[in-house]
């Protein structure tokens, strides 16, 4: 399977397990589960599929650095301005939206690990 078809499935299983999570959820949050899940999977299939690429290349550490700031960034602003301009629930909106993020950042080591795990001859 190319590295491709690999992330891109991985992000489907994450984005179903959400949707699973958001059914199962009390009605009273499943807005805000919603709108963390979906912003976590916004910000982190690009972020992440640029590290997966990065990986083995000259410029990975910048790429890593300055997704792990563009990150940090996504999730102050929803807790400074999106969630209180929404008036969404504080906690059920960042719980889904980090661990959104930390699935995803899983999902990338793991993609990484099952790619280069074989021993390739030339």
């Amino acid at each position: 399977m190319s590295i491709r078809g690999l992330y891109g499935g991985s992000l489907a299983v994450v984005a179903a397990l959400g949707a699973v999570v958001v059914g199962l959820a009390s009605p009273d949050i499943r807005p805000e589960l919603a709108s963390g899940i979906g912003l976590g999977l916004l910000v982190q299939a690009p972020l992440g599929w640029f590290t997966v690429r990065s990986v083995g290349t000259e410029r990975f550490q910048l790429v890593w650095v300055l997704g792990m700031v563009i990150r940090l960034a996504v999730v102050a602003l929803v807790a400074l301005v999106l969630v209180p301009v929404v008036q969404w629930q504080m906690i059920p909106t960042l719980a889904a939206l980090v661990a959104t993020i930390l699935v995803l950042l899983f999902v990338e080591v793991l993609t990484v690990m099952r790619h280069n795990s074989g021993i390739r001859a030339r």
